[in-house]
Order: structure tokens, then sequence, then C-alpha cells
């Protein structure tokens, strides 16, 4: 597809990229000449019309402070309901910076500090950052590796959540890259609401699915509708806009948007940026940009089938575990033999490949590494011996 495969003019270094320019700082000296796949930002341009509507804006001259109004509610709306079938009200829609902010804030307006809240590792780390720091309970319920994909634990589940107020929810889960079915959610969302504990869901990734599959809202499965407090959306990881900070919560009981809004003041999380809210708000109405996404899809799914090739060829030692959705990869790496610090140093040092190691991730995740391949292919090909 026409400007995914295109190296961006000049590159991304010296553009305070994290994952280009601040790679010395997370890995070390040395380490400025590795093809950074770590960071889960994309290495293509944003759609035009996102673009279009950020430098109009730019123009204006005047940077003051936003106001994420009707029109962001509206856009939210709009894009879950033509993309996932979920009819939700505009009111329910409450702008934020960034769906992290958003966890920690749903966090704070679901419980008290000494609380439990249940993860599922390998899971993406802010999770259990964003618990202890907030001075609750980590509660884990591991996922199952079995036949090459993972799966949740419904006995753990059940058991795990008598100890717990809320549950944080990664649907598509990063890392390991599951699209949670209907019926998967159902038991979760179930097994929630009999217990008492409120759902709080990532739905980051939800646009990233690959293989002909579609991303169920985890508040429309299940029998209690209630049961999932908060879900967090965003245009960050579709469209390439982290950088922009502008993400949605969708709060549908009113009592708990109160909650919410009362916490989002108490830690200053003030709602997304000028230029954030005009990117969502292009990318979420502008039908080019879902056209765009069609065409991110394909390339990403040769991709995968390009990496899952290389690895075969070039690095028998490793297993891609199959993403169902997300840009990451997933390695097991563990027939390596490797502990995870030699492990990454071979990675770095050998192949010339910056990827975030899988223990970060917690419980599950020693022994294998995160590699996003939302980059241009050629990437790919140079970094993995064929």
């Amino acid at each position: 597809m026409s400007g995914f495969s295109d190296r961006l003019p000049g590159g991304r270094k010296g553009t305070g990229s994290l994952k280009w320019d601040g790679m010395e700082v997370m890995f070390g000296s040395g380490t400025h000449d590795a093809i950074p796949m770590w960071v889960a930002d994309m290495d293509f341009p944003c759609p035009e019309a996102v673009s279009a509507a950020v430098l109009s804006r730019a123009r204006h001259n005047v940077y003051g402070y936003p106001f994420a109004g009707e029109r962001f509610r509206r856009a939210v709306a709009g894009w879950v309901a033509r993309s996932y079938g979920w009819e939700i009200d505009e009111e329910w829609v409450v702008p934020c910076s960034g769906v992290v902010s958003s966890i920690a804030t749903s966090i704070i307006a679901t419980t008290s500090p000494g609380d439990g809240v249940l993860i599922q590792p390998p899971v993406y780390y802010p999770f259990a950052n964003c618990v202890r720091g907030l001075g609750r309970r980590l509660v884990e319920n591991p996922l199952i590796l079995e036949n090459g994909r993972y799966a949740m634990d419904e006995k753990g589940l059940r058991e795990a959540l008598r100890e717990v107020k809320a549950a944080l929810l990664c649907s598509p889960h990063n890392p390991v890259g599951r699209v949670w079915s209907e019926e998967e959610l159902a038991v979760f969302t179930d097994s929630c609401s009999a217990a008492g504990v409120t759902v709080i869901s990532d739905e980051i990734h939800a646009d990233i699915i690959l293989g002909g599959r579609r991303h169920k809202p985890a508040a429309t499965a299940g029998g209690d509708p209630g049961t999932v407090a908060v879900t967090c959306c965003s245009t960050s990881k579709t469209f390439n806009t982290a950088g922009l900070s502008a993400s949605a919560a969708i709060v549908p009981d009113p009592g708990m948007r109160t909650r919410f809004l009362d916490a989002m003041r108490s830690i200053g999380h003030f709602g997304p940026s000028l230029f954030g809210i005009e990117a969502l708000v292009a990318a979420y109405t502008d039908e080019s940009c879902r056209e765009w996404l069609c065409g991110l899809l394909a390339y990403l799914e040769d991709n995968l089938a390009f990496l899952k090739g290389q690895i075969a060829a070039g690095l028998p030692g490793v297993r891609v575990i199959e993403p169902e959705g997300t840009y990451l990869a997933w390695l097991d790496c563990r027939d390596l033999g490797m502990d995870d610090e030699a492990l990454a140093g071979f990675f770095m040092r050998d192949l010339k490949m910056a990827l975030d190691p899988g223990i970060i991730f917690g419980t599950g995740g020693s022994g294998f590494m995160r590699l996003n391949f939302a980059c241009p292919r050629e990437n790919l090909s140079v970094t993995i011996p064929s």
C-alpha cells in the first residue's frame, strides 16, 4: 500500500521521537545504530486529513487552553457505532489526554487505597505501575499459554476476584495479541459482575485487528452492561497520533462519570491537547481516514507474514505467538536458553534490534521479547538473518 513501505523523508531521528531519539537513554550508549522496534507507535505518517486538521489549527496562531466539546463527543460516539456496532450516548464520552492517565483516574474513581485490583499478565506494564503507585494492592490472574495461544484462566479468575474491587482488562491484549471473543469477554464480565467487581477496559488497540476478526467492546458482552464502568479508547495507535495527547473514556453511568471527573481533577488530568482534539475529530469523521486504516491493516498483515518467514528461516529458536490484533509480535525465545539479560543483549548486540524485554510485562514474560512490526518492511529484512 502506498505510503507504508516508503521511508519517511529524513527519518525520525532528531524529531524528538522517544522511539528513535530515546534509545541510548533506555538501552545504554552504543545502541544508536540499532533499529527501534520497542515503543508502540508506527513509523508511518498519519492520514493526510489528520495532518491537514492539525496544520489548519496551527495557522490560527493562538494556542490557549482547549475545549473538547460536542464535536469531540460526537466523533467518538460515531466511530464506535460504525466500527463496533456499539451505540452510545454522546454524554457518556469524557475527553481525556491519554489512556494510561484514564486508567489511573478510573482506579481512583472505583477503589480506595489498599483495595485489590486485578490484572492478567503478561500485560502492558503501566497497569501494574498505576495500581502500585496509587496505593492499591496488585492481584494477578496470569494468562495461560497452550499450543501457541493465550487464554484467560477462568478458575483462577473466579478465585482472584474474591480479593479485588476492580479489574483491568486489556482488549485487544498487549503484548500477547489476543482479540478476545465475545464468549471469553462474557465469561470475564459475568464473573466480575457476580463478584461485585468493576471492570476498567483498555481498548486502545481496538482498530488494529488482523485476520478478518472483529473487535467486541467488553461493555457489550455479558449479562450486566453496567459491569464495565469505563472503556478507554484513542486514535493514538490506530492513526499514529500518540504525541498529540487525546483519548476518550466512555463512562455510561452518571454517578460513575461524576466520580471519574472528580478523580480527573484530583490528579490534574485536564483532558486532551489543542491539536489532539483536531486530530481525533478528523481521524474519526473523515472517511479517507477509514480508507487509510484499511490500507494500514493490509500492510501490517503482509509485514507479519514476512516477519514470521524471516524468523523461521533465520532464528529457529524463536517462535512468533500469532497476534490476532495490535501490531506487536510476542516472541517466544525460551528455546534459545538465555536469561533475560542475555536475551535482550542478543537482540541488541547481534541483531541490532531494540525490542521490549518480556520481563517488563510481568509474570509470564521471562524468556519473551516484544517486537513492533509497524514499520517499513525494509526494517524487518535488514535485522533478521535469512
